[in-house]
């Protein structure tokens, strides 16, 4: 696909995207890795903190996994379980008790039907199928010729960009939840949750520059489509 994108005058679109992308990266990276050095109050681990959010809203029953990497973290509908990354099930910092809240926050939109969060659930087997294609794209311009591949194109990326869209409102209303029961909880002090709001903040961002880069390539691929009809 790159070598596609470079064959005319609109390439440099896809530029502020991955400026965007790198500097979203280097924020989250930066404030969590701030944060995670400082320890909360309470002494909590992030694990600690997730099972309280979790029993304050009826969800006793749902168990608290542990897995390998570096902000890994997630919550599975389908398991209906939360996945915490060892920094995070462990650490007792800020950063660590706010991504655990968080992946607990989305636990508690799926306890209350929260409309987003199951319309990103329906639109995965789909979107898992365009980011695959989109991957093939390039390859796929060999045989297609570059017309189907521009059209190909604008609708993986739209599939795509829908399924950033509905993301976004579900990963805020998610950090929005976990803020307001840590601080009902009685968890994080005030200071503290300045802290918790900042890495949030800078997880959150993300998924915008992730949303803004397909935009992007989506309107590369538009504005190709309409060149190639006025030639």
């Amino acid at each position: 696909m790159l070598a596609m994108l470079i064959m005319d005058h609109w390439w440099w679109l896809i530029i502020p995207g991955i400026l965007l992308g790198v500097y979203a990266q280097l924020r989250l990276t930066s404030t969590y890795g701030h944060y995670s050095q400082v320890a909360n109050r309470h002494g909590l681990s992030g694990e600690e903190a997730a099972r309280a959010v979790l029993d304050s809203a009826g969800l006793r029953q749902m168990p608290i996994y542990e897995v390998p990497g570096q902000l890994t973290d997630h919550y599975d509908p389908t398991k209906k379980a939360l996945f915490l990354s060892s920094d995070n099930f462990h650490g007792r910092s800020v950063a660590a008790i706010g991504v655990a809240a968080h992946e607990a926050g989305h636990a508690l939109q799926h306890k209350a039907a929260y409309t987003p969060l199951h319309l990103r659930m329906a639109l995965v087997p789909i979107t898992n199928i365009a980011s695959q294609a989109a991957i093939w794209l390039g390859i796929g311009g060999l045989f297609l010729g570059f017309a189907k591949l521009v059209m190909i194109g604008i609708v993986v990326y739209s599939i795509i960009a829908f399924f950033q869209l509905v993301t976004l409102p579900v990963e805020y209303d998610a950090s929005r939840r976990a803020k307001a029961q840590l601080q009902n909880l009685g968890l994080v002090e005030a200071s503290e949750s300045m802290g918790v709001k900042r890495v949030l903040s800078a997880a959150a961002l993300t998924y915008v520059a992730g949303l803004a880069s397909t935009l992007l390539v989506l309107l590369h691929f538009i504005l190709i489509a309409r060149g190639s009809n006025r030639s």
